[in-house]
């Protein structure tokens, strides 16, 4: 099989996975995927689904943001104080799943209501609701 260029997702998610000290089997269990095919993802012979990383980055404990540029699906050119504002509200463990994403909604709104990133927003829209497919997947 020949490696896919994924923007070093593979490295950098076995870098990752390494600070965790998890084992591959560990993570794959904590993020519900298959051993085999996080194995192939690590190796860059697969290239995962955005719903895939944000399961392995919840099992990271970090951001699916990133994790969704090193893998192509967000433009790495995107504006760097957006993707990293999303992170940081994504990442506060004092706010509930729900006051997050309430809390994108408006920096989105504000967001576009100042003319940026009408785009960058769609995007960003489609991860967040695949992001959410993924925690409520009978809505």
């Amino acid at each position: 099989m020949a490696s896919l260029n994924v923007g070093n997702l593979g490295e950098y998610l076995r870098e990752q996975r390494r600070t965790a000290q998890l084992s591959l089997r560990q993570l794959a269990d904590a993020a519900g995927v298959s051993n085999p095919y996080l194995s192939q993802i690590e190796r860059g012979l697969r290239k995962p689904s955005a719903e895939v990383l944000q399961q392995v980055a919840k099992a990271l404990r970090i951001s699916a943001e990133t994790l969704y540029v090193r893998a192509g699906i967000l433009d790495a050119e995107r504006d760097r104080d957006d993707v990293e504002t999303r992170a940081v509200i994504l990442a506060d463990p004092s706010l509930n799943e729900r006051q997050k994403q309430v809390l994108l909604q408006v920096y989105e709104s504000f967001r576009k209501e100042n003319g940026f990133g009408a785009d960058a927003d769609a995007d960003a829209d489609a991860v967040v609701d695949g992001a959410e497919s993924v925690k409520n997947p009978h809505s």
